[in-house]
């Protein structure tokens, strides 16, 4: 046990550097950035979901990798890449450079963030690793409560060219450093192809088809309400004030969601706590349109812990449905519907948004969510259920 938490401790730490100074960058330097080049908000973010779309493209080959080789070589290669991305963008002059380092950027993130760190912990440790998984992302959880602020002092001290440089330099002297010294190389490919259990291939596609369109439907849902939270809460009738508070719920909703399913580990299986988090989405939702003062906190604690729940549900559920073997693969190829719904999510929820009233638009965003998690039903893991 000693050892996995040391793992969990080294994995959660870099994925908190690695969120921290990636995903969570553009709400840093998007605006002072988009000043200084002369370039839209629209410009700017659209380089943030170019990276995006370059991490889906490169996922599936990443996750053959590190079946073939181990996470570890994968992370440290993330931490190289991410610190050239930082500082092509601190260099960039105009919008070609500006989007060359997202692109740069997006390679590191691909390389880098959650779905790579849980096919590295399921190399190591098989179908044991899902305490660790929840570990890391209780962990990794605070990345942008603790980045956020960081990055809101050193913009106005370094400028957001030093800030980036800053990140780069803490992602080659700390966070590199860290994996190098303290992730195992992990296991031989063999190792692990000896520990997953024969399943017809018909209930292998079915199962893959309900986890990649479950993950796509909630993460494109989740993405459009990341960006369109506030004025939806504001049409509801909270005053900005309040729609700020409120959205600030959603972060500690999502680490109390992770400490409910680390606690609940042990006195139920995994399937049943993810159908159970899965339906707290629609539920969440829903309590919006009942209205009264408690609504919306209420809502953004229940969405937060659904989605807490949701981002150990993509690195336990494959594992514990399909088993070890081929596992870094799957998780390569589940993650590009999910980038993709990611990246284009705040563009096709725009017109919805001006088009629809806000009650007709939380309908719809529940109605998604319920039929993912009706995808999950069908779902068995093997000795489980």
């Amino acid at each position: 046990m000693s050892g996995h938490r040391g793992l969990t401790l080294v994995v959660g730490v870099n994925q908190t550097l690695t969120w921290g100074m990636t995903f969570y960058l553009p709400a840093v330097i998007a605006g002072p950035a988009g000043t200084t080049l002369g370039m839209s908000r629209a410009a700017i973010l659209g380089a943030f979901s170019c990276a995006l779309l370059i991490s889906g493209f490169c996922a599936p080959r990443v996750g053959k990798h590190i079946d073939r080789h181990g996470g570890r070589g994968i992370l440290v290669a993330s931490c190289a890449i991410s610190a050239a991305g930082m500082i092509l963008l601190a260099a960039a002059q105009g919008m070609a450079t500006w989007y060359a380092g997202w692109l740069v950027l997006g390679v590191g993130m691909s390389l880098g963030l959650y779905d790579v760190a849980f096919a590295t912990v399921g190399c190591l440790l098989g179908r044991n690793a899902t305490p660790v998984i929840t570990g890391i992302t209780l962990l990794a959880g605070l990345a942008s409560t603790i980045f956020w602020p960081i990055g809101a002092k050193l913009v106005p001290a370094l400028g957001w060219q030093g800030t980036l440089l800053c990140y780069a330099a803490v992602q080659i002297a700390i966070n590199m450093p860290l994996v190098i010294a303290f992730v195992p190389a992990g296991l031989p490919r063999e190792s692990v192809a000896k520990t997953t259990p024969g399943s017809p291939q018909s209930v292998r596609r079915l199962a893959y088809a309900c986890l990649a369109i479950f993950f796509t439907l909630r993460w494109f849902i989740t993405s459009a309400i990341a960006v369109f939270v506030l004025p939806l809460l504001e049409s509801l009738g909270a005053t900005l004030d309040g729609a700020i508070l409120v959205a600030a719920l959603i972060g500690p909703g999502q680490v109390a969601g992770r400490m409910v399913e680390f606690a609940l580990t042990s006195r139920t299986n995994l399937l049943t706590r993810a159908r159970l988090a899965a339906f707290l989405s629609p539920i969440s939702l829903l309590v919006l349109l009942i209205g009264g003062p408690i609504a919306a906190p209420l809502f953004a604690i229940l969405y937060g812990m659904s989605n807490g729940i949701l981002t150990i549900n993509r690195g336990s559920l494959p594992m514990a449905i399909f088993g070890p073997a081929g596992y870094a693969s799957l998780l390569g190829w589940l993650a590009v519907p999910v980038l993709l719904a990611q990246a284009s999510a705040p563009t096709l929820a725009a017109p919805l948004v001006d088009t629809l009233s806000p009650q007709n638009l939380v309908i719809a965003a529940a109605a998604v969510c319920g039929l993912a998690s009706l995808l999950l039903l069908p779902l068995r893991v093997p000795n489980a259920d």
